[in-house]
């Protein structure tokens, strides 16, 4: 291990992680804006979001493998200056497919970006540190999404909607400048050539599903091509299970769900986030549609839920300490769904105070959990799996997210079209909110089903350190 302190490489990769949170919240609030400069339905605006993550779902699978075969740090430095450049290009977009586009590069950046950022850190510390990394690692994170909402209603409200973008310039040269002088370069010892059919199989079946269901009733294509396109990738992910099984290095290492708290954690984590994928795209349009809000009103109440968040860093450690994680787990699983469909309550005559209290709460518990399923799913990780974990953790997180805004808006296109309404109004929210909080609610059935001294390890090391 490094001689330097355990806080400063995850203070660094946070420099990454700041960017892209700050980017994602900025995007949503500001969502309806770019929708009327591109002259699309809000809805469609989904394909902004779910590009960008389905992007990062097929590109991290081979996160790990280039940082194991170019190193860490190489890899790190240039997924930020991807990522960058996808978003010069997002503030030069005038059409909705260039606009996409210009998402698909970012995600291309983010995908090695973040999973590779959180690789050095859970090489860099010990073990008995990782709870307290993740803890650094997140706080300059959620930096991000508290000052998005309302740098990204403001500049939106009062200048234009693609200045947002290009935020990401100056913050994207200090991350390669910070990368290249103090983080460790880390190079695999055995470095294994790269999966490439099981990329493909890989890469081909989770666009074609998500894709497939993204679009589905929108008119892009026919019912029966789109029947075809999600049965095509389907078809494709089941071929790649098989092809797994027989195949020593495959690109997604699928025995890392034998492994009680990695399946755990990713099966878990997959339904919990998939309330919280909705979340950003749901939110914003009914402040801003629904009530009536300017986009700078909007991010002046979003932001309360990366507050919330921000304040609970502090307090993750301690908590799963004292409660064990199977027991943290599951009760913050239930109240958190609650806080999710509380949103659904929302009225245009809501005192906004009330309002910001429901997200305040809604943001500390639900980055409480966070916090344990990312710990979680590396408790039991020996060092030379790192990152194969990494990549399908990672790809998993981005498919839930990805999941939740298809899931959000296909119940707000369901509900809208009951209504016999093409405009969107606080009463078309409501069943978005109840459903995607109910999946969410459903994750606790994966971490009722842990042990009682799961991950005992982790909970050890911050007794042991005194939190």
């Amino acid at each position: 291990m490094s001689q330097r302190p355990f806080y400063l490489t995850p203070l660094i990769v946070a420099t990454a992680m700041f960017m892209e949170n700050l980017d994602s919240t900025i995007i949503a609030t500001s969502l309806p804006a770019i929708a009327v400069d591109l002259n699309e339905d809000p809805i469609s605006l989904k394909l902004a979001l779910t590009s960008y993550l389905l992007s990062l779902a097929v590109f991290i699978p081979a996160s790990g493998w280039a940082a194991d075969r170019y190193g860490t740090r190489t890899v790190f430095r240039a997924a930020i200056a991807v990522f960058t450049l996808g978003s010069i290009l997002c503030g030069l977009s005038s059409s909705l497919p260039q606009f996409i586009g210009a998402r698909i590069v970012q995600g291309m950046g983010g995908a090695m970006m973040v999973p590779v950022g959180r690789l050095i850190v859970y090489r860099s510390v010990d073990r008995a540190d990782l709870v307290r990394a993740l803890a650094y690692l997140s706080v300059p994170s959620l930096i991000g999404p508290v000052l998005g909402p309302p740098i990204g209603g403001f500049i939106t409200t009062y200048f234009h909607w693609r200045w947002i973008f290009w935020l990401n310039v100056p913050i994207g040269v200090l991350g390669m400048i910070f990368a290249t002088r103090y983080v460790e370069q880390f190079v695999a010892d055995r470095r294994a050539r790269l999966d490439l059919a099981g990329f493909a199989l890989v890469g081909f079946g989770l666009s074609a599903v998500i894709f497939g269901f993204t679009i589905a009733g929108r008119g892009f294509v026919g019912p029966l091509a789109n029947a075809a396109l999600i049965g095509a990738g389907a078809l494709a992910l089941a071929a790649y299970v098989a092809y797994a099984r027989r195949t020593p290095h495959a690109i997604v290492d699928l025995s890392l769900m034998r492994i009680p708290t990695f399946r755990a954690s990713v099966t878990g984590g997959f339904v919990f986030r998939i309330g919280v994928g909705a979340m950003p795209f749901l939110l914003p349009l009914l402040l801003q549609l629904g009530f009536g809000l300017t986009p700078f009103q909007s991010g002046l109440l979003t932001f309360a839920s990366s507050a919330g968040a921000l304040l609970m860093k502090t307090t993750a450690g301690p908590i799963l300490g004292w409660g064990g994680f199977r027991r943290v787990m599951t009760v913050n699983a239930v109240a958190s769904a609650a806080m999710l469909a509380a949103c659904g309550l929302f009225r245009p005559d809501t005192p906004h105070a009330i309002i910001l209290l429901t997200l305040l709460a809604g943001g500390f518990l639900r980055s409480l959990q966070f916090t344990a399923i990312n710990a979680l799913a590396f408790a039991d990780i020996p060092n030379e799996r790192l990152s194969k974990a990494t990549s399908l953790s990672g790809t998993m997180q981005q498919l839930s997210l990805t999941s939740g805004v298809a899931v959000g808006a296909a119940v707000l296109e369901t509900t809208r079209f009951l209504q016999g309404d093409p405009t969107l109004e606080a009463r078309d929210f409501a069943p978005a909110f109840f459903v995607v909080a109910a999946i969410s609610a459903l994750s606790v059935i994966a971490f009722a089903r842990m042990s009682p001294d799961a991950a005992a390890s982790l909970s050890r090391g911050r007794r042991q350190a005194g939190d």
